[in-house]
């Protein structure tokens, strides 16, 4: 069978270069600005649309730095070490949700105190669009024909930088449980529930749990591979995520039974 094969240069003019790798992400943050100025939760902030636009910009650079600073750390730091020109090059691949995420929490702290507002209520917006950017980020991969698969013969495809092995299109079963189903649940909870930071502690368990059975269909990283018999590194690091989100949303349910209370 031919490998699959989709020419990740998008556009070549002489020595300019654009890749659909970054197409991904400039899809995904177009979606965070406009989430993020005209959505419910984006309304309700007392801020301007330049303070706005301040938060935005610094958890799209959370994101970038931290994603890519996480990859080199938790998967491939033998690899940046002895090839340290490559940390730049983005266009290739190579970032980490977790990454990301923990740059994203560290921009956003640092946004707050400036702005003075609730660190909840901005993860709630940038958690309620996150699964968009995920899904088209995970689009991005399969199109690198990286990060696929374990090998299979069923619903399988010989990517071009593996022709001998037919493998899941685990990308595209990332792409679905953690952009697509997530972003629809996360709307749905949007609407059922007012409760600051409810939205936030859902996206770290959901997106935990999808990201645990989706490891399941794809190959660990080599130079990792299994840790501690047939877990690998990406299920273990969303298990902390599901136990954080577990831990904030009593933390919300508590505070908000004593508030029932005082209020009666």
């Amino acid at each position: 069978m031919k490998p699959f094969y989709i020419n990740p240069v998008m556009l070549e003019i002489g020595p300019f270069k654009a890749h659909w790798y970054g197409l991904m992400y400039a899809i995904a943050f177009l979606l965070g600005y406009v989430y993020m100025h005209h959505s419910r939760l984006g309304k309700r902030l007392k801020l301007t649309d330049e303070q706005k636009d301040e938060i935005l910009l610094s958890a799209i650079l959370g994101v970038l730095l931290g994603g890519r600073i996480g990859y080199i750390l938790f998967y491939n730091l033998p690899y940046y070490m002895t090839e340290p020109f490559k940390i730049f090059a983005v266009w290739e691949g190579g970032m980490s949700f977790h990454g990301g995420l923990l740059g994203v929490i560290i921009a956003l702290f640092i946004s707050i105190r400036k702005h003075k507002i609730h660190f909840l209520q901005i993860s709630d917006i940038i958690t309620s669009i996150a699964p968009l950017g995920l899904f088209f980020g995970r689009i991005g991969n399969f199109i690198n024909a990286e990060l696929y698969g374990r090998v299979t013969d069923k619903f399988c495809l010989y990517f071009i930088t593996d022709p001998s092995n037919c493998r899941y299109p685990s990308q595209l079963i990332q792409a679905f449980l953690e952009g697509f189903t997530l972003f629809v649940i996360l709307m749905v909870i949007n609407k059922k529930v007012k409760r600051t930071g409810v939205t936030t502690s859902f996206f770290l368990i959901l997106y935990g749990l999808f990201r645990i059975i989706a490891e399941f269909f794809r190959e660990p990283d080599p130079q990792i591979g299994f840790l501690f018999g047939h877990i690998t590194e990406g299920q273990l690091l969303s298990f902390a995520m599901i136990v954080g989100g577990i831990i904030l949303l009593t933390d919300i349910s508590k505070k908000h039974k004593v508030s029932a209370k005082k209020n009666k």
